[in-house]
This record gives C-alpha cells, structure tokens and sequence, in this order.
C-alpha cells in the first residue's frame, strides 16, 4: 500500500467520530491518520479506526511517551508511532513491535539519535520555529533516504517551501481537525491538502 507523506494529526478526537472523520480522510486521499495518545480514550479510537480500515489506511498513534505506551498502541491494532521527541527507547520498542516510527526532531543531535535508532521517518517539530531554511540546512548532512515531515505549521500555503527544503511531507493537525469539526469539514480540508501536495510533487 503506498501512501502520500501526509499524516493527518486528529487531537482530540474521541471514539464516536473516530471512523466516520477517518472514512473522510481515505475517501480524500489521506491513508497515514495519527490518533494523539492525550485524546479522549485514545486507544478505543485506534482500535475501532484500524479495524475498519485494515488495508486501506495506517493508522497510528501521536504523542506516545513511554515503552508501555508504544506496546498498547501495538495492541489496539496501530502500525505507527508518533512523538513529540527523541526518545531512543520508544524508537527501538516501536521497531521491535514491526511498527513505523516517527520521531519528533528539532536539532542535528536529535536527527541522528532518532536515525541511530532505527526511525523510520523524522518529524522536525516545531517546524514553524525551524522553518524552511533550518530544515534544508539539517537535510545537508542527513542520509537521503530517511522521509523528513514538516509538523507544526505545515499547511497546503507552505507546503511549496517545505519540499523546495526538502521534506518528503507533513504532519497536519489543527488545520486538518479540530475538536467540533464534522467529518465534511475535515474532507473539505483534506482534499484542499491532497491537491496542494500533489501539485508540489509534480513540480
């Protein structure tokens, strides 16, 4: 299954919206959708969306802190992980439980302690403090073949100056979901995202 670099961030979500705001994102094109451990009853979300999309979307969790964290969310079904930092223990328990990591990274020391321990992707977090330039100035020196996402102030108007820097993709939170937004407010925006990345890769 191939997927678009694009990790729809759904914070706050609770159960109840979880497959319909999910059925929203695939239907648009978006088939990485990451469920933020500090949601409400996180791991019923991820459970539930996983299982009714096996085979059509990866869905993983954000915010995962801990080992035990990493191993529950292996148990409610999800494939990937998603932190805010470099933690080596997470990163290396994510990868023995054959799950995809993505570890948040901020500086050059923290890029290769992630690579080191076997990342699979990394999220420059907050990238809208890094900007473009920092970003293109770490990807100098990283190796070319780790996906790099640009989370925190990603958004379909900047999406442009992310890849010239280059990142593969992005992590898109609040401009994605909200607490209180309806699924076809979340497949509005996904589609306007879709159509944004797309057009980026084709330049």
């Amino acid at each position: 299954m191939s997927h678009r670099h694009i990790i729809a961030i759904l914070r706050g979500i609770t159960p109840a919206e979880a497959v319909p705001v999910c059925a929203a994102l695939v239907e648009a094109g978006i088939t990485l959708i990451e469920v933020p451990l500090n949601s409400p009853d996180a791991f019923s979300s991820i459970a539930s969306a996983s299982k009714a999309f096996a085979g059509k979307a990866e869905i993983g969790a954000g915010t995962v802190l801990s080992v035990e964290d990493a191993e529950k969310v292996k148990a409610s079904g999800g494939t990937f992980v998603v932190s805010p930092d470099t933690n080596a223990d997470v990163i290396k328990k994510t990868r023995e439980l054959g799950m995809a990591s993505y570890p948040g990274v901020f500086s050059p020391t923290d890029a290769f302690t992630a690579i080191r321990s076997g990342a699979t992707g990394l999220k420059f977090f907050p990238a809208e403090v890094l900007g473009p330039k920092g970003i293109k100035a770490m990807k100098a020196v990283l190796p070319s073949a780790i996906p790099l996402y640009a989370v925190g102030g990603a958004n379909p108007d900047n999406f442009g100056e992310y890849f010239a820097a280059g990142c593969a993709g992005f992590g898109l939170g609040t401009y994605i979901y909200k607490p209180g937004m309806t699924a076809k407010d979340v497949a509005e925006r996904a589609a306007t995202a879709v159509a944004a990345y797309d057009m980026g890769l084709s330049k």
